[in-house]
């Protein structure tokens, strides 16, 4: 359907909790809708009881949104995310708070934009491929069991049916040692 989803934990909110339903049903539910904003408009009435606190993006061809659910029991609130390239991590979309983002939004805002319909993504492999130590990497060096295990690039066409499909790549790895990989869609 061309319909796009992610969802990633919450600061402070890593791994199940007993008793709370899997995060990752949420992308399953946010790809049984047709379009980005009707799974959005569904998904902010999920009582914020049964899940751990999550960021959930949802994307189509056409508009993009972000639900935060700050756990706890309190409200998930749903966002539009406007045109252009932003980044969402476990806080806030764009959060210049955040290592990564502070420094790498600024970087990808800054390079040409990938045209993935006649596969070239630019710097932006190059630069989610940047090895790093601390958080503000993009792609984390192992500290402790956490790092970066592996990488994907997702577009959507602006206008499906046009000759443009979905493309995906995937680096089954971290993005410095595994290259981006074209998936079958």
């Amino acid at each position: 359907q061309g319909v796009v989803a992610a969802v990633m934990n919450r600061e402070g909110a890593l791994g199940p909790a007993p008793g709370l339903r899997s995060r990752g049903e949420l992308v399953l539910e946010a790809l049984d809708h047709a379009e980005a904003g009707e799974a959005a408009r569904a998904l902010a009435g999920l009582d914020p009881r049964a899940y751990r606190a999550f960021n959930l993006f949802v994307g189509d061809p056409v508009s993009a949104h972000w639900l935060r659910s700050p756990g706890e029991g309190a409200v998930v609130q749903t966002f539009p995310i406007p045109p252009g390239v932003h980044m969402l991590t476990a806080r806030e979309l764009d959060d210049p708070g955040v290592a990564r983002i502070g420094t790498y939004l600024p970087r990808f805002r800054a390079v040409q934009t990938p045209d993935p319909e006649r596969g070239s993504w630019g710097a932006w492999i190059s630069l989610l491929a940047e090895r790093g130590p601390d958080r503000g990497a993009m792609n984390l060096e192992d500290e402790g069991g956490f790092g970066t295990v592996c990488s994907q690039l997702v577009a959507i066409p602006r206008h499906p049916g046009f000759g443009y499909t979905p493309r995906f790549l995937f680096a089954a790895g971290p993005p410095h040692t595994a290259p981006f990989e074209p998936v079958a869609l």
